[in-house]
């Protein structure tokens, strides 16, 4: 496989909030994303007012930024804490409610409305929990979920999207067999196969 040793590799969800705990967040970008800059207009397509998706968000800059261009932003992360931060760092009022939907699952909420963040793992989000999606920005999410989940993860991206909405998706490129990820390596054939 073009994976290399990845394909078997599993970084638990636990593992992720101890990541954020130890302030071990190398992939989270301080000043926004380039390539979100660069493709802007693919992603919004002319149209304003969209709702746009985060997977896997972290504490990224981005939503914020789609926020104040009068977008509505969710977002979902296993770790509270990124979610906390983002809040305290943008210095934006929230509130916090439980996901009936979803044991142990919280929401917080911008006080503005327009940024919603579900702490709770990706599986178990779905449309008639968060609704559909106009936009979805992918920055760091299909190369962060464990390889023998993406057919999984890449299904339920796309029952959350609304027909006409647009994908940004950043991927990485390297030998997997000299890093063992995450990121992990997401080749463009297997990109097709999971997206069409």
């Amino acid at each position: 496989s073009d994976i290399g040793s990845q394909k078997d590799r599993v970084v638990t969800e636990e593992e992720w909030r101890q990541k954020w705990a130890m302030g071990n967040t190398g992939f989270h970008k301080e000043r926004g994303h380039p390539l979100l800059q660069k493709y802007l207009d693919v992603l919004l397509n002319g149209r304003s007012g969209l709702r746009i998706f985060f997977p896997l968000c972290g504490k990224a800059v981005e939503m914020k930024w789609l926020a104040d261009m009068g977008h509505n932003v969710v977002g979902v992360e296993v770790s509270e804490q990124a979610l906390k931060e983002f809040f305290a760092e943008h210095s934006l009022p929230y509130c916090e409610e439980p996901v009936p939907e979803i044991s142990g699952a919280k929401m917080f909420q911008s006080t503005s409305g327009n940024i919603s963040l579900y702490c709770c793992s990706i599986y178990d989000l779905s449309s008639s929990i968060v609704g559909k999606f106009d936009a979805v920005w992918d920055r760091g999410a299909l190369v962060a979920v464990n390889p023998c989940d993406r057919q999984r993860y890449a299904s339920l991206m796309v029952t959350l999207m609304e027909k006409n909405s647009s994908y940004l998706l950043v991927t990485v490129s390297y030998d997997p067999n000299k890093h063992k990820g995450p990121p992990f390596y997401v080749p463009e054939s297997e990109i097709k196969s999971l997206f069409g």
